[in-house]
Formats: structure tokens, sequence, C-alpha cells
């Protein structure tokens, strides 16, 4: 009974990937209307994703399935927490409106049952931790360099402001979408599945096709959403940009991928979007707001799952009650200390305003 309802887990998580992650991969070519349909840019990431995860997904599920913590570790119970973690970190943070990183939590909420057993594989924890700040940053400077490139050429280039060559940019971005969605399985595929490779309870083979899949399914048939806000918000860019922007986001990926490393897309996405913003009104455009939520989701999303994952072993596995009711007792007051942080700056913000006191 465990085991189906952890491959039911497995498969849900797939779906909301590609629901809320993987579909945006064609926001550029369907929002410039490169793609004017928005049920064919769905379905063309759908293949592209499905593709990326079977030809080039499988390093990175031996990342998440062995190279974080023990197999020995995963049975069918643990595989089943971890998978909950990280499906119930998406609906906490959805709730809250705050955009978490799949790669992210899927790695915290392995790490959360490797620190419940005091069994972990620290110098591969810290090597990917060191590539989700390295990849970012070297996305923002490709993107703010080749930015300035691209705004020269489309200045000086008549051929690229010549309306009758739109095709071929449009043809482009299609492209340059198509591999972004082809990281993206690559990448992400691992989430869904890498704990139960990990847990032999399914092939590898086997798992990035039905994972692969899935994560398409929920691409093409949940990702409508996404798809469109994501392409309201890249139009801003012209379809070059937009191409770069994918593009950057689409390598680096692949690269980490190729050497079984689990990413974050959106915040490498992101980083390029704001090199982009750099490049064309300087940087000025480095909000502190901007800057410090990238800063914070990167934070969160796997501290959350890591919490998560470790209490329900201690409540499942390990049936400490005493455990759970410490972490309990901490999320309250780190709750209750933000609130009331709030609270006195409000109340110091009408102190000042009015002229007054109580």
């Amino acid at each position: 009974m465990i085991i189906i309802l952890a491959g039911i887990m497995s498969l849900f998580f797939a779906m909301n990937i590609g629901a809320s992650g993987a579909a945006a991969s064609l926001g550029v070519a369907y929002g410039s209307g490169a793609i004017p349909k928005k049920r064919v840019a769905l379905l063309i990431c759908a293949v592209a994703i499905f593709l990326g995860a079977v030809i080039g997904g499988s390093e990175v599920v031996k990342t998440v399935g062995e190279g974080l913590i023990p197999s020995s570790i995963l049975d069918a119970k643990i595989v089943l927490i971890i998978l909950s973690s990280a499906a119930l970190s998406l609906f906490i943070a959805n709730i809250m409106g705050i955009p978490l990183s799949t790669s992210e939590i899927t790695v915290g909420s392995v790490v959360g049952v490797g620190v419940a057993f005091k069994s972990l594989y620290i110098a591969n924890i810290l090597w990917i931790v060191f590539f989700w700040l390295l990849v970012p940053i070297v996305s923002f400077f490709i993107a703010l360099w080749a930015g300035k490139y691209v705004r020269k050429l489309e200045n000086q280039n008549e051929w690229i402001r010549n309306p009758s060559n739109e095709k071929y940019l449009s043809i482009f971005v299609i492209i340059v979408g198509c591999f972004e969605a082809f990281s993206a399985g690559m990448n992400n595929v691992a989430n869904s599945i890498g704990p139960l490779v990990g847990a032999d309870m399914i092939s590898m083979q086997t798992g990035v096709v039905v994972g692969g899949f899935f994560i398409a399914i929920g691409a093409f048939l949940l990702g409508g959403r996404v798809l469109q806000t994501n392409g309201k918000k890249i139009v801003q860019f012209t379809k070059l940009e937009g191409g770069l922007i994918s593009g950057t986001g689409a390598t680096l990926v692949t690269i980490a991928s190729i050497f079984g490393i689990p990413v974050p897309l959106t915040q490498v996405t992101s980083s390029a979007i704001i090199g982009i913003g750099v490049s064309k009104n300087g940087y000025e455009i480095l909000k502190k707001k901007l800057v410090l939520r990238i800063f914070k989701v990167w934070i969160v999303s796997p501290v959350l799952s890591l919490v998560i994952s470790y209490g329900l072993v201690q409540l499942f596995i390990e049936a400490d009650i005493y455990n759970v009711l410490i972490i309990l007792s901490v999320c309250i007051a780190t709750l209750g200390i933000i609130s009331l942080m709030k609270t006195i700056r409000e109340d110091n913000s009408t102190i000042y305003e009015d002229g007054g006191g109580i």
C-alpha cells in the first residue's frame, strides 16, 4: 500500500512540476506571438520536456537518488515522506504566494531525511549549494554582456528591423524555447522519480520515461496559466532579448544536468532577465526588494522542505513526539517574532507620522 502511495505521490508531484515551472519554457515564443496558439505551445513544450527527461535526465536522477544520502536509508516509507514533504512545501508556498524551486525543495526534503538519520554526503551537498549560488550569478553576467551586444545589433542591423524577416526571428525563439523545455526535462525529472530510483522501487530507464511523461502531461494539461503569465511578462523584451534569456538559462541548466547537478531553472532565468534589464537601464534597476526576494526564495525553498521531512521522519518513523513539539515550537516562535517585528515597525511608523506616542 505504501509503495502504491509513494508511486502516486511521485506522479502527482511530476505533474505539478510540469504545470508550475516547466510549462513556462515556451513563454517567450508564446508571448511574442511566434506561437500564437496556447495549446500548440504547450504541446511543443511537453514533447521537448519528455525528450529531455528520457535522453539526459539520468545523471541528476542518480544525484537525487544516491548522491545526497545513502541509498540504504531509502525505503517506501522514506520515499513517501520525501515526496510528501516536497509536495506540501509547494502547497504551502502556493498559499503564501512564494515561488519555490522544485529542485531545491526536493534536495531539501532528501537532506531532511539524512539529518534525521544522521547520515549525509556533506561534500556533495555543499557542491550543489555552491552551484545554486554560482549558476544564477553566471547567468546574470552572461545576459548583461550579451544584452548590450544584442541591443547594438538591433539598432545597427537593417535586416533585423525589416518586418518581412520577422518569421526568422520567430523560428529562432521557438527553437530556443524548445531547448529550454528540453533542459527543464533533463533537470526536473529527478525531482519526482529520483527517490524511487534510489530505493530500487523503479529502474532508471523506466523512471525517466514515466517521470518525463507525467511532467510533460502536467505541462500540457495544467500549464496554461503559467504560460499565459510568463508570456505577458516577457513581451517587454524583443524576440532576440527573449531568446537570449531562454538560451542562457537552458545552456547553463543543460551543462549542470550533464554533471548531475540539480539547479533552479526559475532563478537562473530570473537572473538572466535582471541582466538584460541592467544592460538596458543600468544598475539602478537592481531594486533591493527584487534582489532580496530571490535570495529569500533561495533560502526558504530547501529549508522549508528540510524541516517538514525531518519532522515527518520524527513523527512517523522514530515516533519521537518531543522532537516534533520542538520543531513546532521553533516554527511558532519564528512566525511570532516576524509578526512582532512587523508590528513594531508599523507602530514606529505611526508614531513618526502622527508626531506623538500613545
